[in-house]
């Protein structure tokens, strides 16, 4: 797709790879900057952060390498927003889940949301997941409060569950890290193309999830 680029001269295009990245930045990102994001995203999941170079990034969508850093003061920036949205945005689609009511109804919905994201935004959680360790340290102490967020959002949930009974889980930290881990594996395989869509991939693994932490359900 060929997108005028606002910040590029009359003249210029980009050209945004269509992506489910895409999305991520749709909303008032200049479409420059929105091009590059996206073109990291497929160099950084493709090849790996450090194996990727900036002219790998900006000439899939028609820009000299210098045209990143009008908008980033480094490759590493550039990953960083990318794992802190795409963080983010994860753990908005589980705090967007009530947690009003049914203690396993709740963490079915953390659940199917969880993994549901992870699924339609594989490409970005690949990023997220595998690239961690190149982020700069303070940056990286970001990312992990993020992630510490997610894992204190489903331990309280389950928390609930099992003092109220409808949990029979002996071990809340390992179940946790273990129904996590559902959402984060399939990164490596998933494609949207596939048999599942991101829904019934959801619904799916949070069945498993609630077996794996002994809920009693009707």
């Amino acid at each position: 797709m060929e997108r005028r680029n606002r910040s590029g001269g009359p003249n210029r295009t980009v050209a945004v790879p269509e992506d489910e990245a895409a999305d991520l930045w749709r909303d008032g990102t200049p479409e420059a900057v929105r091009a590059l994001l996206v073109s990291a995203v497929l160099c950084f999941s493709g090849k790996g952060f450090h194996a990727t170079t900036t002219r790998d990034i900006t000439a899939a969508v028609g820009l000299s390498p210098g045209a990143l850093y009008v908008h980033f003061p480094s490759k590493e920036d550039v990953l960083f927003e990318i794992v802190r949205t795409g963080h983010e945005r994860a753990l908005a689609a589980m705090t967007a889940q009530s947690d009003e009511g049914d203690p396993v109804d709740h963490v079915r919905r953390l659940v199917a949301a969880h993994v549901a994201w992870h699924a339609r935004h594989h490409t970005v959680a690949r990023v997220c997941q595998y690239e961690l360790a190149a982020l700069a340290p303070g940056h990286h102490a970001e990312v992990l409060e993020l992630r510490h967020r997610f894992s204190e959002l489903v331990h309280s949930a389950v928390t609930r569950g099992a003092r109220s009974g409808a949990f029979d889980v002996p071990d809340v930290d390992r179940a946790v890290r273990a129904v996590l881990s559902l959402g984060i594996d399939l990164v490596r395989w998933y494609r949207l193309d596939g048999d599942d869509s991101p829904e019934a991939l959801g619904a799916f693994y949070a069945g498993l999830a609630l077996r794996m932490i002994g809920a009693h359900t009707a």
